[in-house]
């Protein structure tokens, strides 16, 4: 007996023991959610009851000079979502169907949206108005008040389609700017998007109109650019015109500038393209073949055709730069413009083991004032000159004139400068600047 009494009291203790461990651990679990990590919790429960719909912002205007020409503006479009968890389980075919009949969609693809479990699902996005208005007469007809939203958004154009394509650039289907001044300026146009915000119960119904949260975007701001469409249509005019008649299949580039000032005026390369399809190719024998292509090719084509080539490829300057070995002789008292006789061309001169020629070195100029030279563009004058104004002196020249600086244009994925550094490179690279005096 005292054995058995013995065993019970164990057999008791034990379980008071796991009892009280038990008891433990729940108040240390209930501890821990309560105080320690209430935090998190409550901030998962808010997730769970809030249903948020993003208001876009409208995209800021780009005016040409005038301020008054519209070069890319933002209009009213819609997006269409769905609550699934507030559309009644009997309308969901009817609803997905009428969906994918208004807006030309897969009805399949629709249906599985409609069907899912969730707060928001996107429908469509940047429809006009025509079309919601269908479906918003179609909602009144069949009594669907809930589970459908129509807020407003915003959609890019181009008043002008392919004018100052290279400069304004485009956006992309979030209306984030991809190209050109519209991807050089995202922060300035884009401005900040808006919300509604609906507090929903555990199966997803809305509170009603008390439990929205309405914040309002701010659109981005304007900008007036520096180009006068007038000038712009004129030069893409000439332009193609030059490229056509001439055969430049690798197209050409053109840039007005205000001297007074430096403001570019127009800025045109051709081929250009449509700013309002920027993902069209612009060949019209790729058009036939573009859906066969690979991403690949299809990607590099783009690229290519949305390449701004007037400032993101490389030129040497020619026989322009003479310009500046002319002007730095005479501010430095080295020549006078009609000084008859006082350069000879021999048809070449040879500088660091290089023999560079004149172009008629087969006939030299012979003797010449500094503005024959410049009118023959002869080579072997402007070395000399080059000579006399000596390396040091020729690039302060070239620092004054602003070539060893970035040219500062406000627009993307621009070429780097190629200038040796003083004292940079061999002994033939070293007289470079010779080469930039005459050539």
């Amino acid at each position: 007996m005292e054995k058995n009494n013995l065993s019970a009291k164990k057999r008791m203790m034990l379980g008071l023991i796991l009892y009280l461990i038990v008891c433990i651990v729940l108040v240390s679990r209930l501890v821990y959610l309560q105080f320690i990590d209430a935090g998190d919790l409550r901030a998962k429960a808010e997730e769970q009851q809030r249903s948020a719909r993003d208001v876009g912002a409208r995209r800021g205007t780009i005016y040409d000079c005038s301020g008054e020409t519209i070069l890319a503006i933002s209009s009213t479009v819609y997006t269409v979502t769905v609550n699934p968890m507030k559309i009644p389980a009997d309308k969901k075919e009817i609803l997905a169907n009428k969906l994918s009949e208004i807006f030309e969609l897969d009805y399949e693809k629709v249906l599985k949206r409609v069907n899912k479990k969730s707060a928001i699902e996107t429908i469509i996005k940047r429809q006009d108005k025509e079309k919601t208005d269908t479906l918003r007469a179609w909602m009144e007809e069949n009594e669907i008040y809930v589970g459908i939203n129509i807020d407003e958004d915003t959609k890019r154009y181009y008043p002008f389609s392919n004018l100052a394509s290279h400069i304004i650039g485009f956006c992309g289907s979030d209306n984030q700017g991809l190209e050109g001044i519209e991807a050089k300026y995202e922060d300035v146009l884009s401005g900040k998007s808006g919300e509604i915000n609906s507090l929903t119960d555990a199966k997803g119904q809305s509170f009603g109109d008390e439990g929205e949260n309405y914040i309002e975007p701010t659109d981005g701001k304007d900008l007036v650019l520096s180009i006068d469409s007038n000038i712009q249509a004129i030069v893409q005019k000439h332009l193609e015109e030059a490229c056509i008649d001439n055969v430049c299949t690798d197209g050409g580039s053109i840039i007005a500038m205000n001297p007074q000032n430096g403001d570019i005026l127009a800025l045109a390369n051709y081929p250009n393209y449509d700013l309002n399809n920027p993902y069209q190719p612009v060949d019209e024998s790729l058009k036939t073949v573009w859906q066969d292509l690979e991403q690949v090719q299809r990607s590099n084509y783009l690229m290519g055709m949305w390449r701004n080539k007037a400032i993101a490829d490389t030129y040497e300057p020619g026989s322009t730069f003479k310009l500046v070995t002319a002007s730095s002789s005479l501010e430095e008292g080295l020549a006078d413009v009609d000084r008859a006789g006082a350069f000879c061309c021999s048809g070449a001169i040879e500088i660091a083991g290089v023999r560079i020629k004149c172009w008629r070195y087969y006939r030299p100029h012979g003797s010449e004032s500094l503005r024959e030279a410049l009118m023959n563009s002869c080579n072997p004058v402007f070395i000399g000159l080059g000579q006399k104004i000596g390396k040091e002196k020729y690039y302060s020249y070239l620092e004054k004139f602003g070539f060893l600086k970035k040219t500062g244009i406000d627009l993307p994925r621009r070429s780097r400068k190629y200038f040796l550094k003083r004292g940079e490179g061999r002994t033939s690279r070293a007289c470079n600047y010779f080469f930039w005096s005459a050539f």
